[in-house]
C-alpha cells in the first residue's frame, strides 16, 4: 500500500481563558483569525509546527493539527466540517439564535 500523499496541515487550539478558537501563526503567536494561521506543506515541518505551537500550555489547550486546503492568495481554509464549524465560533453566540 502506498504511503498516504502529505496534506498542508495547521495547528489550531483553544484560548485557556476565553475558550475562542485560535491559530498558531508564523511569528510564534497565536490569533483567532485562521488567514493568519502558519501552514505545514510537509511532515518535517508539521512536526515543528506542533512542538512549536504545544509551547503555551498556560495559554492555549487542546493544541493539535488539521488538515487545510489552500486557497488562490495562500490562505489556510477548512479541509473538514468540524473546522469549518469551529470558525463560526460558540453556538451560543446571540446571532445563532439559541434561547436562552
Amino acid at each position: 500500500m502506498a504511503p498516504r500523499a502529505f496534506k498542508p496541515q495547521m495547528a489550531t487550539g483553544n484560548d485557556l481563558l476565553e475558550g475562542d478558537v485560535v491559530y498558531f501563526t508564523a511569528e510564534g503567536g497565536w490569533s483567532r483569525h485562521i488567514a493568519e494561521a502558519a501552514i505545514a506543506r510537509d511532515k518535517e515541518a508539521a512536526d515543528d509546527l506542533i512542538a512549536r505551537a504545544g509551547a503555551f500550555p498556560n495559554q492555549v489547550v487542546g493544541v493539535y493539527l488539521t488538515d487545510v486546503q489552500i486557497d488562490g492568495d495562500g490562505h489556510a481554509a477548512p479541509a473538514h466540517f468540524r473546522e469549518d464549524f469551529r470558525t463560526r465560533g460558540p453556538s451560543n453566540y446571540p446571532q445563532h439564535q439559541r434561547q436562552a
